[in-house]
């Protein structure tokens, strides 16, 4: 990893460094010379390049012609981006000082080395997640519409948090959590109870909210969280939108809903319409590709073949060339056994 980071670095330096710079007209010149009349060629050093990090360098510059000119649109937000990165840093470390010694501990030789990596990384996720989005089928996005787009749905909950702490033994968070899903159970029998006698089971759900909720920020209000979808709150609720799509209006979950945050019941008290297949085809996509990434990493070194086999990408160093050769073959490899463990 290191190594990787080191070579960005170099590759930004050579690229956007400041000073001096020689003005060459072949590989012959000198890059550096000495008093007793020797040098060092533009020839050896970029021999000397080719042999230790010149390929990673190489493939820096290659994708970033590619990006730039695949995604122009994408330029001002890479940089805007890049620059925004930087900027918290600063803040973090407290001074452009103490920035710079940690890059450089971490192989960036300066900060707009470091700038330039984060602004290519920007391009080539959008190059990514481009080349995977135009992978999806329409059979993909109809199943997605059909079984993973929900309607606006209003939704009460109760949540009870297990009282674990860190210095607990394993005994004791599993005695915490049993006892935390108990109560959930408990107020489920309630609401059974409840309906059973034919009462308003709305008012008797607000009530324990009230009692039993561990969520300030709802419980006074009988632990409504309005009409809400998938994306509108914390990802932690997503499972209860997938849990409340279950539910007819006015029916809450007769089993133990478990989330990042405890352990949950809920009520559906109303179903808005579902949006409709042309208005999702985006946000379908989006969510298709994410969820494909995390999946397959194999996809990020298609995508990258994929640009550069575009661009029609000829390696006119053959030694280069078969170190490219090499590379990506090991690439995929890593990834084919990756995936198959």
């Amino acid at each position: 990893m290191k190594k990787k980071v080191f070579i960005l670095g170099v590759c930004s330096l050579l690229l956007c460094g400041c000073g001096k710079i020689p003005t060459l007209s072949n590989g012959d010149e000198a890059v550096v010379t000495f008093k007793d009349g020797e040098m060092i060629s533009v020839n050896d050093f970029y021999e000397e390049i080719k042999n230790s990090f010149g390929l990673d360098t190489l493939l820096n510059m290659i994708d970033k012609y590619i990006f730039e000119t695949e995604f122009p649109d994408e330029i001002e937000n890479a940089n805007t981006y890049a620059k925004a990165v930087i900027d918290q840093l600063i803040t973090n470390y407290g001074s452009e000082e103490d920035l710079l010694s940690a890059l450089q501990y971490s192989g960036f030789q300066t900060i707009e080395a470091y700038q330039s990596y984060v602004y290519n990384g920007y391009l080539q996720n959008i190059a990514i997640k481009q080349y995977v989005s135009d992978q999806i089928t329409d059979e993909e996005l109809q199943e997605y519409y059909d079984n993973d787009v929900y309607p606006d749905m209003t939704i009460s909950h109760i949540l009870i948090t297990p009282d674990v702490t860190d210095d607990m033994s394993d005994e004791e968070k599993e005695e915490a959590e049993d006892a935390a899903k108990k109560t959930i159970q408990d107020i489920i029998d309630q609401l059974n109870e409840a309906k059973e006698n034919g009462e308003d089971v709305e008012k008797v759900f607000a009530d324990l909210a009230k009692e039993y909720s561990e969520d300030d920020n709802t419980k006074d209000d009988g632990g409504n969280l309005g009409e809400i979808n998938i994306g509108d709150l914390d990802s932690s609720y997503d499972e209860l939108i997938k849990a409340a799509n279950k539910l007819k209006d006015g029916e809450y979950s007769t089993e133990v809903i478990t989330t990042e945050l405890g352990y949950h019941v809920i009520l559906k008290t109303a179903t808005g319409e579902k949006a409709s297949y042309d208005d999702s085809v985006d946000s379908m996509k989006e969510a298709i590709t994410t969820e494909k990434l995390s999946e397959d990493e194999s996809l990020n070194v298609d995508a990258l073949r994929y640009y550069r086999d575009l661009y029609e990408l000829d390696i006119v160093d053959s030694e280069l060339d078969s170190q490219y050769s090499i590379y990506m073959n090991n690439l995929i490899n890593t990834y084919n056994n990756s995936s198959s463990n």
